[in-house]
């Protein structure tokens, strides 16, 4: 069915899917791709930015079709769907689109090194066979966006990043249309704005979860202001609470001030037989 989504109101009979394989013990990504994943995911849950239901998912299987493997994104991002209550059911633990009906509206992919097959297929994938790019298969599948981020400029050749740290495609006509310049994105701050979704993408260069400054891949407003995170947005109250507190404090302090410079004053009129209320 690629290309095509199957019509939930056609199908009379339960589908099998207990040929489909839809957890493994594949050892996957380090370390900065999965803080890279969780900071694409948790902003969105928590900044109650897109509007309820929605389903964004890291490393979850992508299957497309009844019969043959999954497309697995590093983050994918689906709007106007949500989970199924019961994951103890095989069909509620993938992205199954004769499940939920449609598909993703992004696909994600974060570089981690040079066989991800991302924009063209390694010489490792060739020797095996394969013959379609992670590109070229979310082209034939129709996904509306598709995002290559490379932080650690894994895949710089001329028909690969070729320079950029960021590239997004739309697919709105039968094939991807690259929405980023042709240089791509090469500087932190710059942002491609997703029309479809509502959000965009930028580049950002700071602190998650350790002490250390890197690059990472942010959902943004259309301003190109990052979504934050839960804990983000907690610091930034608690600065907005201590800064409100000090301010407080100082006006204290200040009446206080004062009323200490008026009580001087009044005690130094009585001292000259001058009643300070009646002045």
């Amino acid at each position: 069915m690629t290309g095509q989504l199957l019509n939930t109101d056609e199908i009379s009979i339960e589908l099998d899917i207990s040929h489909l394989t839809i957890e493994d013990d594949t050892l996957v990504d380090h370390l900065q791709s999965e803080k890279q994943q969780r900071l694409l995911v948790e902003p969105l849950y928590s900044s109650k930015t897109l509007p309820s239901p929605f389903l964004a998912a890291a490393n979850v299987g992508l299957f497309y079709k009844l019969k043959g493997d999954p497309v697995v994104p590093d983050v994918m991002l689906s709007l106007g769907v949500q989970c199924a209550e019961d994951f103890s059911q095989k069909e509620n633990r993938s992205y199954f689109v004769w499940e939920f009906g449609k598909l993703p509206e992004v696909c994600i992919e974060i570089v981690s090194n040079q066989e991800g097959d991302e924009l063209a297929l390694s010489r490792k994938s060739q020797q095996k066979g394969k013959t379609t790019a992670k590109k070229d298969l979310y082209s034939q599948i129709r996904i509306p966006y598709y995002v290559v981020f490379d932080p650690l400029r894994q895949i710089q050749g001329e028909n690969e990043m070729n320079g950029a740290w960021l590239r997004v495609w739309s697919n709105f006509a039968g094939r991807y249309t690259e929405l980023t310049p042709l240089e791509g994105i090469t500087e932190v701050g710059q942002s491609v704005w997703l029309e479809e979704v509502g959000l965009g993408l930028t580049l950002w260069e700071g602190q998650f979860g350790e002490d250390l400054t890197r690059l990472w891949l942010r959902w943004c407003d259309r301003s190109g202001q990052v979504i934050s995170t839960g804990a983000e947005r907690a610091e930034a109250e608690r600065q907005r609470a201590e800064a409100e507190r000090q301010r407080a404090e100082t006006e204290r302090l200040r009446a206080n001030k004062a009323e200490e410079k008026a009580q001087r004053l009044a005690e130094r009129l009585r001292s000259m037989g001058i009643d300070p209320d009646e002045v």
